[in-house]
């Protein structure tokens, strides 16, 4: 590890955290080092005093997720996964989700769009590919100097992701027919299960891996239209359990025909 040289493109801790987050240096200015993370959707900024320099994190292993039903082999049934489309505004978080798709047998479509433009793409995605879960997602940020955890207005993106929700839900209003993920790093989960959500992230307002809410989307997607979901099962399936996501309880929607 290194404290100096420090260039865009590297990979850093932060000393003051205790090297907990891996960020990526996606600018520098006015001696000022502007970082993304590596695998939590967080963005920050610091001096250089405070960078050491890092390993770039291994490639995510999906062998370490629990992969459900072989959808080609498993006897004389057939299934039909919920689809999945996913908006996020950070295109190297939405290739791992999709990836993650993929290696799961999930059908999704991913597009890369602005927070702030979430609201006016959503209907436009929905008529155009009817998915049966929507991930809303990118990056957020809780300001705790500002005060007030209820205030939308001390969050970076969560008001735009409640913009989302809302256009979704004048869409298609049901919580059964339209299953709705959304938020990011310390996002106001309340705030977006009242627009809403299905589920949200961040109940405690810690941040959230890049692969939490397809995790979610995944986990109903892959269970049967007659079965209710797990929820706390499937929360501990994430980085951060029901610290980082949480939400309401429902059935599946994946469904299952015979004879293949």
């Amino acid at each position: 590890m290194e404290t100096s040289g420090v260039a865009i493109g590297d990979y850093v801790t932060r000393k003051s955290y205790n090297n907990d987050i891996v960020f990526k240096v996606i600018n520098i200015k006015d001696d000022i080092y502007y970082l993304k993370g590596a695998e939590v959707r967080l963005y920050a900024d610091s001096t250089l005093n405070d960078l050491v320099k890092c390993e770039k994190p291994r490639e995510e292993d999906f062998k370490d997720y629990e992969r459900g039903n072989n959808l080609e082999t498993d006897g004389d049934f057939f299934y039909l996964p919920g689809k999945i489309v996913h908006l996020d505004s950070d295109g190297e978080f939405l290739d791992k989700c999709l990836k993650y798709y993929k290696y799961m047998g999930v059908f999704a479509i991913g597009k890369k769009v602005k927070e702030e433009d979430m609201y006016e793409q959503v209907p436009l995605l929905l008529n155009e590919y009817k998915p049966d879960i929507l991930i809303i997602t990118g990056h957020d940020a809780y300001y705790k100097k500002k005060g007030d955890i209820k205030d939308i207005e001390n969050y970076k993106n969560t008001k735009n992701f409640i913009r989302a929700i809302k256009s979704a839900r004048n869409y298609e209003k049901s919580h059964e027919k339209l299953v709705i993920i959304a938020g990011a790093c310390q996002s106001n989960y309340e705030e977006l299960i009242k627009a809403g959500a299905n589920f949200a992230s961040s109940p405690k307002r810690v941040n959230i891996h890049a692969l939490d809410p397809a995790i979610i989307a995944v986990t109903i997607a892959l269970t049967e239209r007659n079965k209710e979901v797990d929820l706390k099962t499937m929360l501990e399936k994430t980085k951060y359990g029901k610290d980082g996501m949480g939400g309401i309880m429902g059935n599946g929607l994946m469904y299952v025909g015979y004879p293949r």
